[in-house]
C-alpha cells in the first residue's frame, strides 16, 4: 500500500485521537497545523492545543498562522508537498488551502451527514433523542459539512447516555475512521457519494450561554434528553431563586418519571431527602449539580448545604 504524506488540521483531544492514530499508521504526517497558543487560567498562561501537545511530544513539525490565507504560510504548505490535507475540529478553511494537496482535503464529522452539518453534533444527537449517530468522512468544498461523501460508520446511542461519554466514543471510532479513509484513498478504493438531498437535514448550530437554559414546561423526556445532551459541557442550567438571591444551577444529571399531577411547570418541591422540578408531564429530579459559586457535587451533599429549603424556587 502507497504511503501518504499527510498534513494535519486540528485543535481538540477529539482531533489529538485522529492523529495520534494517524501516527500509528504507515502514512507520514509531513505537517501539523493547529490554533496559537491562548492565555488561560488565573495567571493567564500560554497554553497548548492537545493537538499542539501531541506534536510536540513526537517531533512533528508544527504550524500555527494567525491566518490561514497568509501568502508565507500558504508557500510552506505548498512546499510540503502533500498527498492529502486531514482536517478534524478545525476551523474553516479557504479554497486556496484546501484545494493544494493533490488528493484533496477531507474532514471527519461527528454525524451521520447530511444530518447535523454545524458545530455541535453530539450534544444535538443526544438532545434529539436519537437512538444511533456515527462519523463521516467527507472532501472538503466551499460548503460547511457539505462535501461529497468517502466512508460512513453507525454508532447506536444508548438511552441514558450522555454528550460526554459520546464524544469519546466517537472520537475513537472517528480516529479509525480516519486511518481507514487514507487506506481507501491510497488504494484507490473509496468512490465518493455526493451527500444525500434531504428537504430539512437536521442542524446542529453552534451553542451559545442561553441556549443552554432548561425550559421545564417541556415533556419530561425532552428534558432529560436535553440535559444529557448538554452534559458535562456546556451543560444545561436553571435558575434558583434563594430568598433575595438569585443564582445559577447547573445540572450534569438526573432521573425522571413521566405521571399526571396538577402543579405549575417549573415547580420545585425540595425537602433534606427531595429535588423535585416539575415538568408539563411529569417530573425531573437531578442527581448531580453545581450551584453558582460552589463545586460540582452530588444531590445529597448539594441538599445537605440548606438550612431551611421555604425561600428556595425555580425562577422563571
Amino acid at each position: 500500500m502507497k504511503n501518504l504524506k499527510v498534513v494535519f488540521f486540528g485543535t481538540p483531544d477529539f482531533a489529538a485521537k485522529s492523529l495520534e492514530a494517524i501516527h500509528h499508521s504507515h502514512h507520514e504526517i509531513v505537517g501539523v497545523v493547529t490554533v496559537a497558543d491562548k492565555p488561560s487560567g488565573r495567571g493567564q498562561k500560554l497554553t497548548e492545543s492537545p493537538v499542539k501537545k501531541y506534536a510536540v511530544e513526537n517531533n512533528l513539525p508544527i504550524f500555527q498562522p494567525e491566518k490561514l490565507r497568509n501568502p508565507e504560510f500558504l508557500e510552506e504548505m505548498r512546499k510540503l508537498d502533500a498527498d492529502v490535507f486531514v482536517v478534524v475540529a478545525f476551523r474553516m478553511m479557504p479554497k486556496v488551502l484546501f484545494e493544494m494537496p493533490k488528493m484533496g482535503t477531507f474532514n471527519l464529522h461527528a454525524s451521520l451527514l447530511p444530518d447535523y452539518r454545524g458545530a455541535a453534533p453530539i450534544n444535538f444527537a443526544i438532545i434529539n433523542g436519537e437512538e444511533k449517530t456515527g462519523a463521516t468522512t467527507f472532501f472538503i468544498n466551499e460548503k460547511i459539512d457539505e462535501g461529497n461523501i468517502l466512508l460512513q460508520e453507525e454508532l447506536p446511542i444508548s438511552p441514558d447516555e450522555n454528550a460526554g461519554s459520546l464524544h469519546d466514543r466517537l472520537m475513537e471510532m472517528g480516529a479509525k475512521l480516519v486511518v481507514k479513509t487514507l487506506d481507501g484513498l491510497a488504494e484507490n478504493s473509496i468512490t465518493e457519494q455526493p451527500q444525500p438531498q434531504v428537504a430539512e437535514p437536521k442542524n446542529a448550530f453552534k451553542i451559545f450561554k442561553e441556549d443552554t437554559r432548561i425550559h421545564w414546561n417541556q415533556e419530561t423526556v425532552k428534558v432529560h434528553n436535553f440535559i444529557r445532551g448538554m452534559s458535562p459541557y456546556p451543560c444545561a442550567f436553571t435558575t434558583l431563586k434563594i430568598g433575595e438571591e438569585t443564582k445559577g444551577l447547573k445540572i450534569y444529571a438526573g432521573t425522571f418519571e413521566v405521571s399526571e399531577h396538577q402543579k405549575t411547570a417549573g415547580t420545585l418541591e425540595i425537602s433534606k431527602n427531595i429535588f423535585r422540578i416539575y415538568t408539563k408531564d411529569g417530573f425531573y429530579q437531578p442527581t448531580e449539580v453545581q450551584l453558582e459559586g460552589k463545586k460540582r457535587m452530588n444531590v445529597k451533599d448539594f441538599l445537605n448545604g440548606f438550612h431551611s429549603f421555604e425561600n428556595i424556587k425555580i425562577a422563571q
